[in-house]
């Protein structure tokens, strides 16, 4: 598994984090690994609430952090978008698109909005979900925790991009 990830600033006080992979599995499986609440509980996080296009859901993540969310985007099996503390000062958005490689299967996932200032954090974690990812898929555990220690001085010494405007 080799999971590619990437930051970019979006302005002087937001930026992005971008990772990606390709599972030994196909886009429906994938699909239904990305948005059942019971196989996101396996690798990301425990989803519960209204869990549907415009539904409000409460998410705590593996990473610990806690909070509401709202599905915009539900277009199975290739795009989710979900806003997360929608109307807050520190709203962000995740999109994720997922496509067909043959037998397996893209997925891209991307946040948006976060603090320009911890974006390795929020790199690492997502490599390390995805990681996860790729476990839960193979019966295995997850190994969130070690792989986010391992993977943050990586993402520290890696370059933030500027976004073209």
């Amino acid at each position: 598994m080799k999971t590619i990830g990437s930051m970019r600033a979006l302005d002087e006080k937001r930026g992005a984090v971008r990772v990606e992979d390709v599972y030994d599995t196909d886009i429906l499986d994938l699909w239904d690994a990305c948005t059942t609440t019971d196989r996101l509980s396996r690798w990301i996080a425990e989803v519960s609430g209204d869990v549907r296009v415009g539904g409000t859901i409460h998410v705590s993540f593996t990473s610990t952090w806690t909070g509401p969310g709202r599905i915009e985007v539900c277009d199975g099996p290739h795009h989710l978008l979900l806003t997360m503390q929608p109307g807050t000062d520190d709203e962000a958005e995740i999109e994720a698109w997922l496509s067909e490689e043959g037998d397996r299967t893209r997925l891209v996932v991307e946040e948006r909005g976060l603090p320009l200032d911890g974006l390795h954090f929020y790199g690492a974690g997502w490599q390390a979900h995805l990681d996860d990812l790729g476990r839960s898929l193979a019966g295995e555990s997850s190994a969130w925790k070690v792989r986010w220690d391992e993977l943050t001085p990586v993402y520290e010494t890696m370059p933030i991009r500027q976004s073209a405007r």
